[in-house]
């Protein structure tokens, strides 16, 4: 499986006015506010605790899915495994290659919660669990997007919302080379249609990456093609998974492109 990521998921493409607001420092107080805390089982961390446990360490968490990246059937070695994003009130948790059925992969809709035990890995800056299973428990949650736009340009800032389903909004869609194309296949521009959407938008005079990762979102995925459809000029709001990559890096689900 591919380790290179980018920026967010999968939602048709809507077409809105809007009218962006620059947040005030009260409530960009309350954005990184954690959020109320969940009631976990016997052995289970909250996500505080997650945080605090070395790398390598076994770590036990019950969460949320709010997004399935991919599953694999290994049939040579006989596994089935999933790459899930999940969340609490608190925090988020990547699962990388989860143990898990295609029978209980399935089931896993978003909201659906789960309780996972694995061991907590750093890679190229992306904290994750891996080696892990996971089993599903009662009980639903579905996060909101976290607007984390006025927070684009503070990396300290965005690194406390690794792996949370977050947005960002009036953001402008910058040429991806200098044939004036809005995005490219592959971070270079190598790749072919199917592969992972890589595009510039820029806030505030200043510019960032995003990339719609296609095991996440493929080529027939409403985000894909909303991202084929983008030109240089467009203002557009943002959704997705705050992946890490050597730095923010989140993988795109939901483009809202603002109407002339």
């Amino acid at each position: 499986m591919k380790k290179v990521f980018a920026l967010m998921m999968s939602a048709a493409l809507a077409i809105s006015v809007f009218s962006p607001v620059m947040a005030s420092e009260t409530e960009k107080e309350s954005v990184m506010e954690a959020g109320s805390p969940d009631v976990k089982g016997e052995g289970v961390m909250t996500y505080a605790e997650y945080m605090a446990a070395e790398v390598d360490d076994e770590v036990t968490i019950e969460a949320y899915v709010q997004g399935k990246q991919a599953f694999y059937d290994n049939k040579d070695a006989g596994t089935q495994t999933a790459t899930i994003y999940t969340q609490d009130h608190d925090g988020a948790y990547f699962l990388y290659n989860c143990a898990v059925s295609k029978e209980d992969y399935d089931r896993l809709e978003v909201g659906t919660k789960i309780k996972a035990v694995g061991y907590k890995s750093e890679w190229s800056g992306e904290i994750e669990i891996v080696d892990g299973s996971l089993e599903i428990e009662e009980g639903s949650y579905v996060v909101e997007p976290l607007d984390l736009t006025e927070f684009l340009d503070d990396e300290d800032s965005l690194k406390e919302h690794m792996n949370a389903f977050v947005s960002f909004k009036g953001m402008t869609v910058e040429k991806a080379d200098d044939s004036g194309a809005a995005f490219l296949y592959n971070y270079d521009g190598s790749g072919s249609r199917g592969d992972d959407l890589y595009f510039n938008v820029s806030k505030d005079g200043k510019t960032y990456s995003f990339t719609v990762e296609s095991y996440l979102c493929d080529k027939d995925s409403d985000v894909y093609k909303a991202v084929e459809e983008l030109q240089a000029g467009d203002v557009v709001d943002l959704e997705g998974f705050l992946y890490w990559y050597e730095g923010p890096n989140p993988h795109i689900t939901s483009v809202t492109v603002e109407e002339n």
